[in-house]
């Protein structure tokens, strides 16, 4: 199953390339039969048909967690906040992290390149999206290790004079 997340955003663009026969044709030429779209305060409805596919499309608005959605899944497809990014990495769940350009700052583009650079994600845009998934190797992404804070925060302890344990 493809899982694809928006969040909490409007991210018409991300469900409609998903939505394409072409993206769900490389998606179906990859393995995968199943497809559910997250597409919050999208306005942007996906086609639950899948035109001469046989892949089982669905999707919703918003749940008040995604965490059992991406546990389930053999794709993740998300948005770039950092929330839905790291929380798909701790699973261990393969990514393509979808970037908005439209968001002012851009500044989600910088997060998804360098994980994207450290090999733990593929990064796309909105149009490059089947290109991704056609040459996409998950036997090339490498586990996410989450740093350890411990050695921060006695720091920052020692600095504000609280007690170090």
């Amino acid at each position: 199953m493809v899982f694809v997340t928006v969040g909490t955003t409007c991210f018409d663009a991300l469900v409609k390339a998903v939505d394409s026969e072409e993206v769900k044709e490389a998606l179906l030429n990859k393995g995968y039969t199943d497809l559910l779209i997250q597409m919050g305060r999208g306005t942007y409805m996906p086609s639950k048909v899948s035109g001469n596919s046989s892949l089982q499309v669905d999707y919703f608005t918003f749940s008040p967690s995604i965490a059992d959605y991406i546990r389930d899944a053999s794709l993740v497809i998300s948005h770039a906040g950092s929330g839905s990014i790291f929380e798909t990495l701790r699973l261990g769940k393969p990514l393509i992290v979808v970037v908005n350009e439209d968001l002012m700052d851009n500044h989600q583009s910088e997060l998804a390149k360098e994980l994207a650079d450290r090999k733990h994600l593929f990064c796309a845009r909105p149009q490059t999206l089947q290109k991704t998934v056609e040459t996409m190797d998950l036997n090339n992404l490498l586990p996410y290790v989450p740093g350890d804070a411990k050695q921060v925060v006695t720091l920052v302890n020692k600095f504000l004079g609280f007690p170090v344990d």
